[in-house]
């Protein structure tokens, strides 16, 4: 009995087996196993003709060239999947490396960014500098401008008490 089995393994290998005939049966009981399965069923979709189509066009075929070309189409079925896989892994390091570069370049721009940041706050803060300088050096003068009025005020307070004695 013909069953092409999908065989699994840790790399999701997705690729036909195809058991050797244990039994003898005629052509007709094999294209119609084969056709049970169906044009949807685990082999996938091929262009390939099917093996009941061959038989139709050689009906004299022996279950061993029946064999040998689903063998074929087995094979050329595997062989598409290998190379599906070899695409789809091309694709994702192409898209890493693409992805990477792209981030890479986020970062590059970002850290501009910061520098320019960085420049514009470095002038902000001299300026605050200078202005808290000027702050205190203000505050000193009005400190000093307190203690001379202060000490007017006890002059003209110590002469008017010495005045009206």
């Amino acid at each position: 009995m013909f069953s092409p089995a999908v065989s699994t393994g840790p790399k999701m290998d997705h690729t036909f087996s195809f058991p050797s005939q244990s039994t003898a049966k005629t052509g007709q009981e094999d294209a119609q196993m084969i056709e049970e399965k169906g044009p949807d069923s685990s082999m996938g979709k091929s262009s390939a003709p099917s093996v009941t189509e061959v038989q139709e066009r050689h009906p004299s075929l022996s279950i061993d060239d029946i064999s040998r070309q689903v063998q074929e189409l087995v094979e050329k079925i595997n062989d598409s999947r290998t190379s599906d896989q070899k695409v789809m892994d091309s694709y994702q390091r192409e898209l890493v490396e693409k992805m990477t570069g792209a981030c890479q370049q986020m970062k590059e721009k970002m850290f501009m960014v910061y520098e320019e940041n960085s420049i514009e706050m470095q002038v902000k803060l001299q300026e605050l500098s200078q202005v808290l300088g000027s702050c205190t050096k203000l505050s000193d003068e009005l400190l000093e401008a307190r203690r001379a009025l202060a000490g007017l005020r006890e002059a003209l307070a110590i002469s008017e008490t010495s005045e009206a004695q």
